[in-house]
């Protein structure tokens, strides 16, 4: 199967389980690594055929700017089901960083993966 990928897409949003991380917005970093049979654009040059990155970007990035979750793991599952149901998706893996949460780390985050069931 033919990869999509997304690499470095950043966002802020409320984000945490500490009180003071409930009153403020933090950089969030996003990997997305998605299947697609890219045949079938190459073919017909039709963006309708290819998956539009640059509107699941900008659907992800106004999904989670509206989000306050306490976990990563859980903002992680839901950008997975967006990716899934609303550009049908078969599967995708992604990478969920957050910068600064650990001050003597570059980022810690989630990785997972699922697919369309």
């Amino acid at each position: 199967m033919d990869k999509v990928f997304i690499e470095g897409l950043q966002m802020e949003a409320v984000i945490g389980v500490y009180e003071w991380e409930r009153s403020i917005r933090q950089k969030l970093v996003l990997d997305l690594e998605m299947d697609w049979d890219n045949s079938i654009p190459a073919k017909s040059e039709k963006l309708e055929h290819a998956l539009d990155y640059d509107r699941l970007s900008r659907r992800i990035i106004e999904y989670v700017s509206e989000s306050q979750f306490e976990l990563i793991e859980t903002l992680a599952e839901h950008i997975a089901q967006i990716i899934l149901t609303e550009f049908r998706v078969p599967a995708v893996s992604l990478t969920l960083h957050k910068p600064g949460a650990v001050k003597a780390a570059e980022s810690v985050g989630v990785k997972i993966s699922r697919t369309h069931l």
